[in-house]
């Protein structure tokens, strides 16, 4: 997946290290709305350190074992996703979001994974898609139930961010559960 359109007016596209500055500009400006939730948007500073983010998100894609896009709106670069884990030997990936707050309510994010599940199910065979979240990020919880997601359960004081510890939801997403994929049962009935 290297480009898809999510509306009239948005996009999902590869973000990667060239566009660093507009990346850490990005994060400058919505950093009080991510940094409750994200490590990153507390050690993305400048230019440099969004190019080492980028990057290593370049490298993981060459070795098949991770993905950044951004989302763009009206040509603008205001959130993005990421496959921050993808295991296609296992067939488990694990997708994260960001979205600056002028774009929330729109349903970019929504849209945006619906089409990484289909690419991560039907293009790369994988079975599980995971969401991770805090139990306070009731936004994030609503994109999973959106999505279909069930919540597995809860990772206690697993997530390390500013000084303290937080729970973590997991939640997913089998394959057999997307719309459109048949279980191997409808496919021979």
């Amino acid at each position: 997946m290297l480009f898809r359109s999510l509306t009239e007016r948005a996009t999902l596209h590869p973000l990667e290290p060239w566009q660093a500055a507009e990346f850490a500009a990005l994060v400058d400006r919505a950093r009080p709305h991510l940094a409750p939730w994200l490590p990153w948007a507390r050690s993305i500073t400048d230019q440099a350190s969004a190019h080492e983010f980028l990057q290593r998100y370049a490298d993981a894609q060459a070795r098949d074992t991770g993905r950044i896009y951004g989302l763009r709106l009206d040509g603008n670069l205001v959130g993005g996703t990421l496959f921050r884990v993808f295991n296609a030997v296992s067939g488990v990936c694990e997708i994260g979001v960001w979205l600056a707050p002028e774009a929330e309510g729109q349903g970019l994010i929504t849209r945006a994974v619906e089409a990484m599940i289909d690419w991560a199910v039907h293009e790369r065979g994988m079975s599980r898609i995971e969401w991770l979240t805090v139990p306070a990020n009731h936004r994030s919880q609503a994109v999973a139930r959106r999505l279909g997601m069930r919540r597995d359960g809860v990772l206690r004081q697993a997530f390390p961010l500013g000084g303290e510890r937080y729970d973590v939801e997991v939640w997913s997403l089998l394959a057999a559960e997307w719309r459109g994929v048949a279980t191997p049962s409808e496919a021979t009935t």
